[in-house]
């Protein structure tokens, strides 16, 4: 938008400006990085707080003030000499403010007064005072879309996963091995945030003295003995089939032995579908979670093992609270051509979930990746689509695409990942070394979620039968 300011010669006693503004967490968040002001009293609290109890800092209110005189009236070029305020009311989250000025006096040596006013819905006010600016001698016109965007990195996605979960039963999970600090205190951190229920398998000596060394108190939790990782694993298994475990949680052992346990064909947790791991990431700029599959498992899955990864991912979507999922199939390009077969993999999938054989979500590819979350990257290559742009599911092509994405996101875009293992009779927590506190939570938030929604949804599908 070009702006253009007013003169000192054009400004007239009477002369008034405003603006509207509703207050953001975002604001809030901005402004204490800027004014260095970190009074928990104008921070956004945790998603089960009331985010209206939270009180916007004065000076926030008096900034919009700023904004009138620099932006309209008299506008560009204009510098402050004095401004005086009384504030009459307090700002909350989602509050919707009309900012006003009007010129009251004009003095020599381009002096301008104006009134100052801030006032609520409904016209209560807010705060009222009175600037005395320099006004501007000479003409400025300038684009107010030079400014460049700001990304507040906050994960409210997680927030309100974790806030659902902890309506629940606590997750009885099988921890496998929690021999290593961080992995007893991966599954003790989430039980003092009431996700599980623990039963703790593995060496009971080394247990007890890891629990020591990380000041965790198990007194009152289950260990079941078991020599060896392997043993562990095995033991997990067991407690599953036998209806004391609803998820297994990886501890100090290789993905790979928990797995072999699992897929086996006597006395293992195979479902009907192949095994894959679904990243659910909480990016900065979007507004909704992001799932990527299968970046863990599948190394370079056929066709067939697609529509599992596809139908995994769009399950595990739906427990989470996305109603009709949106899935982008990936590939290197938009347009199918048997020159890239993962373009073709993905024209089957999506013209397979048009016919049923994929079911709950909307799927469409090939789609690039900028045309798959990007609406006017979708817009300029023409695609009209319900998904381009919009896509709330990425399956990659491959793993090494899909592992190559997901730590893109991590440590460029400052995205939070957690995740689990789908596809077995009972949802499977990898949490590992490298996990900080959040995921680790997180990932025990989406288990519980998607064990509730296993159990709600014949209930569901059947209502929706009849």
């Amino acid at each position: 938008m070009i702006r253009e300011n007013k003169t000192y010669e054009e400004i007239a006693v009477g002369d008034e400006a405003r603006l509207q503004r509703v207050l953001t967490a975002n604001d809030l968040y901005v402004f204490a990085h800027a004014s260095g002001n970190l009074n928990p009293m104008h921070l956004p609290r945790e998603a089960n707080e009331d985010p209206h109890e939270v009180v916007a800092p004065s000076m926030w209110v008096g900034a919009l003030v700023s904004s009138v005189l620099g932006n309209v009236l008299p506008g560009a070029g204009t510098l402050y000499k004095a401004q005086s305020f009384q504030f009459i009311d307090r700002v909350h989250v989602g509050d919707e403010l009309t900012v006003t000025v009007r010129v009251s006096e004009k003095r020599s040596g381009n002096l301008v007064v104006l009134d100052t006013k801030v006032t609520g819905r409904g016209g209560d006010p807010v705060a009222e005072g009175i600037a005395e600016v320099l006004a501007p001698l000479h003409k400025v016109r300038f684009d107010d879309e030079r400014l460049p965007s700001l990304v507040v990195q906050r994960h409210q996605q997680f927030d309100g996963l974790l806030e659902r979960a902890r309506q629940l039963e606590p997750l009885r999970a099988a921890v496998v091995a929690p021999e290593a600090e961080y992995a007893l205190a991966g599954a003790m951190l989430a039980v003092t945030q009431g996700l599980v229920a623990p039963i703790l398998v593995g060496n009971a000596e080394r247990i007890r003295r890891t629990a020591k060394a990380a000041h965790c108190d198990i007194k009152n939790l289950e260990i079941v003995e078991a020599g060896s990782p392997h043993e562990a694993a095995a033991v997990a298994v067991r407690l599953v089939n036998a209806g004391r475990a609803d998820a297994l949680m990886k501890g100090h052992l290789h993905t790979d032995e928990l797995l072999h346990e699992v897929l086996k064909m006597e006395g293992g947790l195979r479902g009907h579908r192949r095994l894959s791991h679904a990243f659910v990431m909480d990016v900065p700029n979007l507004s909704h979670l992001l799932l990527i599959s299968d970046a863990a498992i599948n190394i370079t899955p056929t066709l067939e093992e697609k529509v599992d990864i596809t139908q995994n991912a769009i399950d595990l979507a739906i427990a989470l609270g996305l109603k009709e999922p949106r899935v982008g199939v990936l590939s290197a390009v938009e347009t199918v051509t048997p020159k890239i077969p993962s373009t073709l993999d993905a024209a089957i999938l999506s013209k397979m979930a048009e016919r049923g054989q994929i079911t709950g979500g909307i799927v469409d590819g090939p789609l690039a990746m900028d045309n798959a979350v990007d609406l006017e990257a979708a817009r300029t290559r023409g695609i009209t689509s319900l998904v381009a742009g919009r896509a709330e599911i990425l399956i990659a092509p491959n793993l090494e695409a899909g592992n190559m994405l997901v730590k893109e996101l991590a440590y460029i875009a400052h995205a939070e990942t957690a995740g689990i293992v789908l596809g077995a009779r009972v949802p499977i927590i990898l949490t590992g070394r490298a996990d900080g506190e959040k995921a680790q939570l997180v990932s025990c938030a989406i288990a519980a979620l998607f064990h509730a929604w296993t159990m709600d949804a014949p209930t569901k599908r059947s209502e929706a039968a009849e």
